[in-house]
C-alpha cells in the first residue's frame, strides 16, 4: 500500500503510478468491467486514481491494504460515478475495509418504547456523511452474487439529496414521476414474488426497503446487465439514463445476441 500512496502523495514516480500488468491483473478479477467502452475504461482508471487520492483507506481488525485492493476497490466505487463525476462522492473521506463480514451494534426502540440492543452481522454500510464500511473477501470467499462495493457506493449516491429511500438526485432531463412509476412498480412485483418464495434470480435482499432495491438492481446493472433488462427492463432503462452507459447492449454484443 505505501508506494502507491506515496506515488498518489506527489513524490516523482520512476514509473507510471499504475503499470499495465497490475492493471491488467486487477481487472481480471472484476470481469464485469469488459462491459465498458474502451474510452470508459481508461476513464475508469483515471477517476480510479484520483479517488484514491482523495479518499483516507483503512485496514479494520488487522487487515493489510495491499495496492491490488485499493485499485479493485477504487474502480468498483468509481463506476456507478464514471458519468456523474467524483463530486458525488464529497463531503467525507473515510473508507474503512474489513476481513470479511462484521458486526455493527445497533439500538432502537420499538412501538411499546422498548429499547433493544443487539449486534448486527453486515457486509458492508454506507454512513450518510461519513465513511463507508466495506467487507473484503480473498480469493474466491466472497458471497455469490453480492458486490458490496457497488452497493454501498450506490447508497453514497442515494444520500446526495436525504434519506435512503431509493430516489437518488437524477440527473438532467430525468423524470422523477418516469423514475419511481418503474422503481415502484418492480419493487412492489419483486417483493410479491420474494413473499411466495418465487426464485427471484436478483438478491431477495432487494425487497428489505426501496433503497435497498436501488442498490442491489444497481449491483446487477454492472454486474449482469442482461438479467436486470430481462426482468424489470423500465427500470434497467431508467439506469442507463442514471448512470450514462448500456452494458447489456455490450454484454448482448460480446455474446453474439
Amino acid at each position: 500500500m505505501l508506494q502507491l500512496f506515496r506515488r498518489l502523495l506527489g513524490i516523482p514516480p520512476a514509473r507510471p503510478l499504475v503499470d499495465e500488468s497490475q492493471w491488467r491483473r486487477v481487472e481480471a478479477r472484476l470481469p464485469f468491467l469488459d462491459h465498458l467502452v474502451p474510452d470508459d475504461r481508461l476513464r475508469l482508471r483515471e477517476m480510479a486514481l484520483a479517488f484514491l487520492g482523495c479518499k483516507e483507506f483503512h485496514g479494520a481488525q488487522g487487515l493489510e491494504l495491499d495496492d491490488d485492493m485499493l485499485l479493485a476497490i477504487a474502480l468498483q466505487a468509481c463506476l456507478p460515478v464514471l458519468h456523474i463525476g467524483l463530486q458525488a462522492y464529497e463531503g467525507w473521506v473515510g473508507v474503512i475495509v474489513y476481513p470479511g463480514d462484521f458486526l455493527i451494534p445497533r439500538r432502537i426502540v420499538d412501538e411499546a418504547g422498548v429499547l433493544h440492543e443487539y449486534e448486527d452481522e453486515v457486509l458492508g454500510e454506507a454512513w450518510a456523511g461519513g465513511p463507508v464500511l466495506l467487507s473484503w473477501f480473498p480469493g474466491n470467499d466472497a458471497p455469490a452474487g453480492v458486490n458490496v462495493v457497488i452497493h454501498e457506493f450506490a447508497h453514497k449516491l442515494d444520500m446526495e439529496n436525504g434519506d435512503v429511500d431509493g430516489l437518488p438526485r437524477l440527473r438532467p432531463g430525468m423524470s422523477r414521476r418516469d423514475w419511481a412509476k418503474a422503481f415502484g412498480e418492480a419493487y412492489e412485483a419483486f417483493c410479491a414474488e420474494v413473499d411466495r418464495g418465487v426464485d427471484t434470480t436478483i438478491d431477495p435482499y432487494a425487497a428489505e426497503h426501496p433503497g435497498e432495491f436501488f442498490a442491489v438492481v444497481s449491483e446487477v446493472f454492472f454486474e449482469d446487465p442482461l438479467v436486470l433488462h430481462r426482468r424489470f427492463p423500465a427500470v434497467y432503462d431508467q439506469l442507463v439514463h442514471f448512470y450514462g452507459m448500456d452494458p447489456a447492449a455490450r454484454a448482448a454484443a460480446a455474446a453474439g445476441g
